[in-house]
């Protein structure tokens, strides 16, 4: 790959994520009551800032591309960026529309439940790609996400591929929410050098249940890069090329389990970290599993990410 700038210019949805836990999810919350949680804490959400800073974590140079609001929440996502050392040059302020926000309530076993505001990133649309167009011009890779979640940009999403592409970036498309219709999604795939959505949004884009037919189905649909399935503790199972599957197991995360957030962009941001300094996919997939390993010991997408060195020992 060309010598640029930036790694990687993460693309789509930030958030600000307010932490709640621990909260019986098993049981209705509500009817007037008051309940006792642990500090409630203030962090950041969506890809932007998860992969971003994970990538960041594992020593790569990271862009962050958003739209946040003029508010309150919009300085916590540029604060934590700019700690983090995310270059946000790119992070525009929109004057009317409230910066995304989630609030992520957290059962006692560290899974989440999310009340979710779209927010400004409703708006990221193909016009803010070409505004943007120099920061994309010097990265080696963009990925965008969540799809499912951009209903201003999704209309478009062949284009806007295809428009990165041309600015010499390698492109990732990460999914969100049910991860959207495939019919949606498809004039995308054959412009995309990596594509692993979670099993539950890959079988409601296809109806399907084995990731291997899943898999085979994107390609039908023209994806010719790096495809896969995200398939939580069973591992990850990738195809570099037609016909080709690599079974990459779950790493048994490095401490207690503490919250599950984010764990899925951590893989993702391991799996992209491992593909830019040039490790066969299997080891970059290995990567992408030890740095969900590692996220998930903390509370929040962030807090238990950890440095290549210390992610690698992991590998």
């Amino acid at each position: 790959m060309p010598h640029l700038p930036v790694d990687c210019i993460v693309c789509g949805t930030c958030t600000a994520d307010i932490l709640v836990k621990p909260v019986a999810l098993s049981a209705p919350i509500g009817g007037g009551r008051l309940f006792h949680v642990d500090p409630i804490d203030v962090t950041t959400g969506g890809i932007v800032c998860n992969s971003g800073i994970a990538m960041r974590r594992l020593g790569m140079r990271v862009a962050a591309a958003a739209i946040v609001g003029d508010d309150v929440w919009g300085g916590v996502v540029r604060r934590h960026l700019d700690a983090e050392g995310v270059a946000t040059q790119a992070v525009e302020a929109h004057p009317t529309l409230a910066t995304s926000s989630t609030a992520v309530l957290i059962d006692p076993g560290g899974e989440r439940s999310f009340a979710h505001h779209v927010g400004v990133c409703g708006a990221l649309d193909a016009a803010y790609l070409r505004r943007q167009e120099a920061h994309f011009a010097q990265a080696r890779f963009a990925l965008v996400g969540y799809f499912g979640l951009l209903p201003a940009l999704e209309p478009t999403i062949g284009e806007a591929v295809a428009f990165l592409r041309g600015l010499g970036c390698q492109v990732a498309l990460e999914t969100g929410g049910s991860g959207g219709a495939l019919a949606a999604i498809a004039p995308g795939l054959p412009h995309v050098d990596l594509y692993v959505p979670s099993l539950d949004e890959a079988v409601h884009q296809t109806g399907l249940a084995d990731p291997r037919a899943i898999i085979d189905c994107y390609r039908t649909h023209g994806a010719g890069g790096i495809v896969g399935v995200k398939l939580g503790s069973r591992g990850t199972l990738l195809s570099p090329r037609a016909g080709e599957f690599l079974e990459i197991p779950c790493i048994p995360a490095p401490g207690p389990v503490a919250d599950t957030t984010g764990a899925g962009d951590s893989l993702l941001a391991g799996l992209i970290t491992g593909i830019l300094r040039g490790m066969p996919l299997d080891q970059a997939g290995r990567l992408g599993a030890a740095t969900a390993a590692c996220c998930v010991t903390g509370v929040g997408a962030t807090a238990g990410l950890r440095s290549f060195d210390e992610t690698m020992r992991l590998v």
